[in-house]
């Protein structure tokens, strides 16, 4: 599963993981995140990662 990087912060949102302080199970996919999920150290929005 591809990895993607918050432009902002560098936090990398690895999908085998997941964001379980922001209810994300593992296996979630990052094209599956909810519209609204932001990164959990900045709060930046979808729109500011890219792909690693």
């Amino acid at each position: 599963m591809t990895k993607y990087k918050c432009d902002i912060c560098g936090y990398v949102y690895d999908p085998e993981i997941g964001d379980s302080d922001n209810g994300i199970e593992a296996g979630t996919s990052f094209e599956n995140l909810p519209d609204d999920w932001v990164c959990p150290i900045c709060a930046t929005s979808k729109e500011d990662f890219s792909k690693e």
